[in-house]
């Protein structure tokens, strides 16, 4: 009967419906009954506890909330949906410099001298925390001036400038397209100014702590480097700067070699598990159920819980995997997906979508992504993509018919969240339909205060129990999403 009225509210949804199949709909009750308030409230207070401070991307806590997840679905008999594993991992680019094995050495006939980052050298730009190993010769460019780049053969060389109010982008700009090896910048060694750590404070601290990025760029920087009044001191009589200036275009004592190490990959973890189709041809075809189980870990000396975001939808979706242990298989395949770095920059579905794993002659057809699904009026929850977007499917069609069900009346619209969550990567690289279901910020959001008491565990499992009316439905013969 179920299945006979959604053809009728859903269509074209489905262009053509089976026969129920005898003792579905008893097994979609006996599903539902599983996904309970209580379970995934004793689950949430895990997941957003102080211990797992906020499961930052990267971080420690963020690989014990993976390994809780695993844990779960292997208990609950899950296959793993990551090839032979529960963990799709995928690089994240670091950028460290690490003091003590970098290093820049001047190196001449009167000896050598090595300097320490953030003691005795420093970087103007954070494009500079890099990994780098460069030597060569050194000759004077004065100031930096594009003139003074015209006037000097420094290819194949590094410059040697003196500091001045020229931005430290032009100067590296004139340097490069001269063709110099890099930058060494000085303040006068007879002056007083010493305003290398203070302008390149902000800089060092990235250097110490790291820069995290999903699309690494390995090509080598324009390295530039700036050093402290007594690093410049010390080094004067190696440089041959004697007790003045040297002329422009002089060619300096020593060799000059930039070392930078530190920088490397992190590997990151999206969490899958596979329900295998029982059909033979349509179980080849994939749903996906999406949710991302990272947050923004800790700010300002505070932890950011992440309750409602998204503990809320990782939660219901692991209610959802034990829901379906109850159901047995369903005719197609299910993914379910916890994705890593969403907070970051939906690092971790754009890293799934561009290079997907699934079984072989497995292939996706359709992403339903679950985030922020535990607050706000009860009967509150949105979607996209409406009738106003041009993406407007069957997936969107057959939540509006099913969300009556669970207490849902009438779906609100999250258009203007369209681009913002993971479901866009599986819309935009792997074209497939994608709907998103979402109950809105609050007060809370992004905030030490979004917490596991504030949350309705009835609302959560009404979302989850939707969406697990939802994968019910789309086991006709045919879809048309």
């Amino acid at each position: 009967m179920l299945r006979s009225l959604l053809a009728a509210l859903v269509l074209p949804l489905c262009a053509a419906s089976s026969p129920v199949a005898s003792g579905d709909e008893v097994r979609l009750a006996n599903a539902l009954e599983t996904i309970a308030p209580a379970e995934i409230r004793a689950d949430l207070f895990f997941f957003a506890s102080p211990e797992l401070k906020g499961r930052d991307t990267p971080s420690l806590e963020q690989r014990v909330a993976a390994r809780f997840l695993r844990a779960r679905l292997e208990r609950l008999g899950v296959p793993p949906g990551a090839g032979e594993s529960y963990f799709y991992e995928y690089p994240l680019q670091e950028r460290r410099i690490d003091p003590e094995r970098s290093s820049l050495t001047f190196e001449g006939a009167g000896g050598a001298l090595a300097l320490v980052f953030g003691r005795d050298y420093y970087f103007p730009s954070s494009a500079d925390i890099r990994a780098l190993d460069r030597s060569g010769a050194l000759v004077y460019c004065g100031k930096g001036e594009r003139e003074d780049f015209d006037k000097v053969p420094v290819k194949g060389r590094w410059a040697l400038c003196l500091a001045s109010d020229l931005s430290a982008r032009r100067r590296s700009r004139y340097a490069e397209g001269a063709g110099a090896l890099g930058v060494i910048l000085i303040p006068d060694p007879n002056g007083s100014d010493d305003s290398a750590a203070k302008e390149c404070a902000r800089t060092t601290q990235y250097a110490l702590k790291g820069l995290t990025s999903f699309h690494g760029d390995d090509d080598a920087p324009f390295p530039q480097v700036y050093l402290s009044l007594d690093a410049a001191k010390r080094s004067q009589a190696l440089l041959g700067l004697g007790s003045g200036l040297p002329q422009l275009g002089a060619e300096l004592p020593p060799t000059v070699r930039d070392v930078r190490k530190g920088s490397g990959t992190i590997p990151l973890e999206n969490v899958c598990g596979f329900w295998p189709g029982s059909d033979p041809l349509l179980g080849n075809e994939v749903i996906i159920v999406s949710a991302h189980y990272d947050h923004v870990g800790e700010e300002g000396g505070q932890i950011h819980p992440g309750a409602d975001d998204n503990g809320s939808g990782s939660m219901g979706l692991l209610a959802l995997a034990e829901a379906l242990t109850q159901y047995g298989p369903m005719r197609r395949s299910v993914l379910l997906m916890w994705v890593s770095g969403e907070e970051k920059g939906l690092w971790g579905s754009a890293a799934w979508t561009k290079n997907p794993k699934l079984p072989p002659s497995k292939r996706a057809v359709c992403d339903l992504n679950i985030d922020m699904i535990g607050r706000n009026a009860p009967d509150k929850l949105l979607i996209t993509p409406t009738k106003s977007l041009k993406e407007y499917n069957g997936l969107t069609r057959l939540a509006e018919a099913l969300g009556p069900l669970e207490g849902f009346p009438k779906l609100g619209s999250a258009d203007e969240y369209w681009q913002r969550s993971d479901h866009m990567n599986f819309a935009v690289n792997m074209k497939i339909p994608v709907a998103f279901l979402f109950s809105d910020v609050h007060a809370d959001y992004h905030q030490p205060s979004d917490t596991p008491d504030k949350i309705d565990y009835d609302k959560i499992c009404r979302v989850t129990r939707l969406v697990l009316r939802m994968l019910d439905g789309l086991q006709t013969d045919t879809l048309e999403l």
